[in-house]
């Protein structure tokens, strides 16, 4: 059994790889969706949990932006000019997780002014919302095929021999 480089990033050189790659990202976003629940359902900004929820956002979008700029670069490009991928799951497991890139800088330029600056309050808690919410859908897209050993895909597609009925 192999893994996927996702995981192999996340096993190789501990404890650091973990918490620079996984822990303090998920911590920020997480802080950010619990207190985005709060502001949810109070509508109130202007208190521990939007200042948190501000905090976090910020630091998250901008801290991943660094991540992300560092594994394009040390993973990224030298595995696929190198042929190094293990497989579909190996892809789907990195690009999932490059792609929280989407959210978590978006979650902070709509926190800074930089983008929405147009729309009401409203509207930007609900995109705000929409981000917390797809940041989730790709983390957890980027855990599950991360965790898979990368042959499986492939003996899936492959036709099944020595099957007798």
């Amino acid at each position: 059994m192999s893994m996927t480089h996702y995981m192999e990033l996340l096993a190789t050189n501990q404890p650091w790889n973990l918490l620079m790659f996984m822990a303090v990202p998920v911590v920020l976003a997480e802080t950010v969706a619990i207190t985005e629940l709060y502001i949810l359902f109070t509508r109130q900004r202007g208190n521990v949990a939007g200042v948190l929820n501000r905090t976090a956002s910020i630091a998250g979008g901008f801290y991943f932006a660094g991540v992300f700029a560092y594994l394009i670069a040390a993973a990224v490009v030298p595995l696929t000019t190198g042929g190094g991928w293990r497989g579909p799951a190996d892809v789907i497991a990195v690009s999932a997780y490059l792609l929280g890139i989407v959210p978590l800088l978006g979650l902070a330029l709509i926190d800074i002014g930089a983008i929405a600056r147009d729309r009401t309050e409203e509207q930007r808690l609900k995109l705000h919302a929409a981000l917390v919410a797809l940041f989730l859908v790709v983390a957890h897209v980027a855990m599950i095929f991360g965790m898979l050993d990368p042959a499986v895909l492939w003996k899936v597609a492959a036709p099944a021999h020595g099957l007798g009925h």
